[in-house]
């Protein structure tokens, strides 16, 4: 059972180095999610390559999300370190998260949404499988062609299309910003009506962007995965 378990998981991770991810566990969930509660069903995703995703679009998400991304092997222990003083110190507040990008690209792709340890646990086995097997190129490719950015909106192509009328090639530093500060629940803050919040968010975003953009552009410049 372990070794059919190894073996499939595995030959999963080395065809999606290579094809596009065309659906994903949580797409399904928020389709039947949307059927029993009575909704119209919405289902809006477009994969594009990383080429054809505004080159803001990364360095947005990193400067929101994670700023060690091109830095870290797929866990960023100095953030879980300070989320966990943080969340011991203040249990009354919301939880602070401090999940890479690279973890959200395997719990995205491979599994369910959920705070089990079971599912923990394979979140850590999926995104130490595509960090040894996949570029960070192609890690931040999926996970811009698969995070959730709206209700029933997924990836970058199809929130510029939904949010701002163009394609995600054609976004706007400044939309990239806003899209990023909508990642930490998109369902609940819009890029297409921000909130003064969301705007706060996104002029911090901005300015740090500056810093992340330098790094993401060295390494992109030698970018070597296959599409």
């Amino acid at each position: 059972m372990l070794a059919l378990f190894l073996s499939t998981t595995i030959l999963a991770v080395v065809v999606l180095r290579f094809m596009p991810v065309w659906i994903t566990p949580l797409m399904v969930i928020r389709c039947c999610q949307q059927v029993q509660e009575g909704r119209e069903l919405k289902l809006s995703h477009h994969w594009v390559p990383l080429e054809r995703i505004s080159p803001s679009l990364p360095v947005a998400v990193m400067a929101s999300e994670d700023a060690n991304f091109m830095k870290h092997h797929g866990f960023d222990y100095k953030a879980i370190e300070s989320a966990a003083i943080r969340n011991m110190k203040h249990p009354e507040k919301r939880k602070l998260g401090a999940s890479t990008i690279s973890q959200q690209t395997a719990k995205n792709v491979f599994l369910w949404p959920g705070r089990s340890w079971v599912r923990k646990g394979l979140e850590v086995y999926f995104t130490t499988l595509i960090e040894l097997m996949w570029s960070k190129q192609r890690i931040m490719e999926v996970y811009l062609n698969s995070i959730e950015m709206g209700e029933g909106i997924y990836g970058a192509d199809a929130v510029a299309v939904e949010h701002f009328g163009t394609d995600a090639l054609n976004l706007s530093s400044s939309q990239c910003a806003l899209i990023a500060a909508t990642l930490p629940n998109p369902r609940r803050y819009s890029s297409r009506n921000p909130s003064a919040y969301m705007l706060k968010r996104q002029a911090r975003i901005e300015k740090e962007m500056k810093f992340v953009k330098k790094i993401w552009k060295t390494v992109d410049s030698t970018n070597t995965s296959t599409r």
